[in-house]
């Protein structure tokens, strides 16, 4: 995923941000323990939301403990000490890398793809090992990558078509948080609602340069004047909408902890990072 799932920090208690760093270092921490320390480095705040959504559907507390960070040693970080929750997370993060490095192979050219054909081996081993314990994630990303590929290929200038399969993918991701058929159908709804989310933003992000590089932007087809200005008037109320039914669906969740940190990412979070990111 992209990383445009993240808090309004202004807005957290001290508290509620020391916990959410201590998640995204206790996902950090998953990941090297896992798949390997070069695998830290594809950490993201989309599945650190991810990693607290799934946590925050079980029951009890998470300790936490404080320990030396691996890539700062001279820095002490909070760590949750009951990291099983954060073992799925993990493995959709490594599995949708794996699967973003392929698509990145076949859009790179020159020393950029010489890079990425060297580090495959990695990708490949920890895809392989987090698809051994969570098959259906590989299924989903795999099937994910298969449908956006094709409408690419064929040049689909249908906003909507285009960014279903980041949202199904998504919807089918946030599934697995839950064991209860009532709380999948809610967490499958927030999903589509935030993959639709991403998609369209990372759209309207990437269409000037899409546009030079004559890269596929499903937004370029009926750009109208400055491309910036035109993804802004096209993707900003989508957006809105997103944002807003990604919380009517939230507040159906029956979350058993963390809710004021995830509060803040879905009412707050993702309307401050489109503002921002699009220079709204």
């Amino acid at each position: 995923m992209f990383g445009y799932i993240r808090i309004a920090k202004p807005e957290l208690k001290v508290k509620e941000y020391e916990m959410y760093k201590a998640v995204y270092c206790s996902l950090c921490r998953t990941l090297g323990k896992k798949y390997g320390i070069w695998s830290r480095f594809t950490l993201s705040y989309d599945f650190t939301f991810l990693a607290l959504l799934n946590m925050s559907m079980t029951d009890g507390c998470n300790p936490i403990e404080k320990k030396r960070c691996v890539c700062n040693p001279l820095k002490k970080c909070n760590y949750c000490k009951n990291d099983e929750s954060l073992l799925m997370p993990s493995a959709a993060a490594m599995i949708m890398m794996y699967y973003k490095l392929l698509d990145n192979l076949n859009d790179e050219k020159g020393l950029k793809k010489i890079g990425y054909i060297l580090i495959k081996p990695l990708f490949s081993h920890a895809r392989n090992k987090a698809k051994k314990e969570y098959p259906q994630i590989d299924k989903i990303i795999s099937e994910y990558i298969a449908a956006q590929n094709a409408l690419e290929r064929d040049g689909c200038a249908e906003l909507d078509k285009a960014a279903d399969p980041t949202a199904k993918a998504l919807a089918e991701l946030l599934r697995l948080c839950s064991d209860d058929e009532r709380q999948k159908r809610v967490l499958e709804r927030m999903g589509y609602c935030l993959g639709r989310y991403i998609y369209l933003i990372d759209a309207a992000c990437d269409l000037p340069q899409d546009i030079k590089k004559g890269s596929y932007n499903c937004l370029k087809y009926e750009t109208a004047g400055e491309p910036s200005e035109y993804a802004k008037k096209r993707i900003v109320p989508q957006l809105y909408f997103c944002s807003n039914e990604a919380g009517k669906a939230f507040e159906l969740l029956d979350v058993k902890k963390y809710k004021p940190i995830l509060g803040n990412i879905i009412y707050l979070g993702l309307e401050d990072t489109f503002k921002k990111e699009l220079k709204v």
